[in-house]
């Protein structure tokens, strides 16, 4: 049973192997990576409830028992986001079968999508940091071909930028690996935690800690986050919405990770430092959502106000405010994928990107108009949707810790993001349309079946909220007590 683990990674890297060579049969290749993603996702349902009647499972490659050999390791918080990840993705994909184009589809866009969830997915499932390490690589150089799929002038642009930003991040990675190794001589997460906490993470650990700190916050999106808002809206709507949804996640689940197992020590630097990054990449989100005058520029800024305030979560450090991590980190990536198919629906009916020169959008397509609208109550945290559950427990969370500063402004920046967000709405979806009943452009019947499936997943996480409090609340318990996951781990 141990070896289903690793299959969220495998399966989609086999498949993604198998379609370069069906480079020409475009069906096909729409047939296998549905399928695959499908099975994916059945397949991370069943772990997670496994692992929630079973406790942590972990898998050992070639026999080698921690802290000496490759592992896997899967408990509630991995697979919760593995199952979101796996979930939107196949979404996604039937969004992209009636929009990415045949061109985009002969150019591998199948199997580098499939790189792209093998790489999150092991992201999340691994046990290993230096595997993390690896897992990142493979995610990026997907989504190095994906942002520049299409050739256009000004995705060369961004991809040139956006690369040599992970380049540097990735060295400091690994720089940030060496003082760790050279350090606690072990690279094994479980083994790094015991190492730490016998040492008391010294000074120079926690300095070790902070650079983790930054290469993980520059990959989320965290304060340095100046790349993004042209990275991330220059690919396709269908690559846009897995960047929005996949890459910042992983980036702030290496975040919680390492601080709640890695290094919970010291939290009077660490996640100060933390609440001080998250403060002002909500600040600055909110500028950036406020003058924007385009919905690309008002979606990435609203990305980098939900990093920011995540990570509230993890600031404060609480066991409510963690609950509401989780649970915004699960709406987030549901929300904001489905807030970028939105947007490049958007530009593909009236091809503007300009908020003011499109309008009356909600007569031509007034179901498409109203599902717009329930993502906005969503990321407003408009009960009884998805963001409600995870903002007033980060709120509770900030407060039970005295965090009153970030609370108000995570609290500050709901206001911001209806502002911003409705500032679409009445601008490009009422008033006088500019696109006349004969003239405007049918929606595919697979973009609105991509809507209309997140839009009902926005609604389960909040309405069904208590029926995640289980596999929540599985994943919390684990990140406030680590030695829950260091003990199923380490001990045979």
């Amino acid at each position: 049973m141990n070896n289903l683990i690793v299959l969220p990674l495998i399966i989609p890297i086999i498949t993604g192997i198998i379609l370069v060579f069906l480079r020409s049969s475009i069906m096909l290749q729409r047939v296998i990576s549905i399928i695959t993603m499908i099975t994916v996702s059945v397949i991370s349902f069943l772990l997670l409830d496994i692992v929630q009647t079973e406790g942590i499972i972990r898998l050992d490659f070639s026999g080698w028992l921690p802290p000496f050999g490759i592992l896997f390791v899967a408990d509630s918080f991995a697979l919760l986001l593995v199952l979101t990840a796996s979930v939107v993705t196949t979404i996604c994909l039937l969004y992209a079968f009636s929009t990415i184009g045949k061109d985009n589809e002969k150019m591998f866009f199948y199997p580098f999508v499939m790189f792209l969830i093998a790489g999150v997915n092991g992201s999340f499932l691994t046990g290993d940091i230096f595997n993390l390490f690896v897992c990142f690589e493979v995610m990026l150089l997907a989504s190095y071909v994906l942002v520049a799929m299409g050739g256009k002038k000004v995705q060369l642009r961004e991809s040139l930028k956006y690369v040599l930003i992970n380049v540097v991040a990735s060295w400091l990675f690994l720089v940030a690996l060496a003082f760790l190794y050279g350090t606690v001589k072990t690279l094994n997460m479980a083994h790094i935690a015991e190492r730490v906490a016998e040492a008391g993470q010294e000074p120079l650990l926690t300095t070790v800690a902070i650079l983790f700190l930054l290469v993980f916050g520059l990959k989320a999106g965290l304060l340095l986050f100046f790349w993004l808002p042209g990275s991330y809206s220059v690919p396709p709507a269908a690559v846009q919405a897995l960047f929005s949804a996949l890459l910042t996640k992983v980036g702030i689940y290496a975040l919680i990770r390492t601080f709640t197992l890695m290094f919970p020590l010291n939290q009077e630097i660490t996640h100060t430092l933390i609440g001080i990054m998250a403060g002002i990449t909500i600040i600055a989100g909110c500028l950036g959502a406020l003058s924007g005058r385009d919905v690309y520029t008002i979606g990435t800024y609203n990305v980098i106000i939900g990093v920011g305030f995540i990570l509230i979560g993890l600031a404060a450090g609480t066991e409510t405010a963690m609950t509401g991590a989780v649970y915004y980190l699960m709406h987030d990536m549901v929300a904001k994928a489905l807030l970028f198919l939105i947007i490049g629906m958007m530009v593909y009916l009236t091809d503007e990107t300009i908020i003011k020169n499109m309008s009356g959008l909600i007569r031509n397509y007034p179901l498409f108009g109203w599902i717009y609208f329930i993502v906005l109550l969503a990321l407003t945290g408009i009960p009884p949707l998805s963001g409600f559950v995870g903002k007033i427990l980060i709120g509770q969370g900030a407060l039970e810790a005295e965090s009153y500063i970030l609370l108000a402004i995570g609290f500050a920046s709901s206001i911001i993001v209806l502002y911003s967000l409705l500032r679409i709405f009445l601008a490009s979806f009422f008033g006088e349309t500019t696109i006349s009943f004969e003239d405007r452009k049918r929606i595919p019947k697979g973009a609105y079946s991509s809507f209309i499936l997140l839009a009902i997943s926005i609604v389960f996480i909040g309405v069904g909220a208590e029926s995640l409090a289980v596999y929540v609340k599985d994943a919390v318990n684990t990140l406030i007590n680590p030695s829950v996951y260091i003990d199923a781990v380490l001990k045979e």
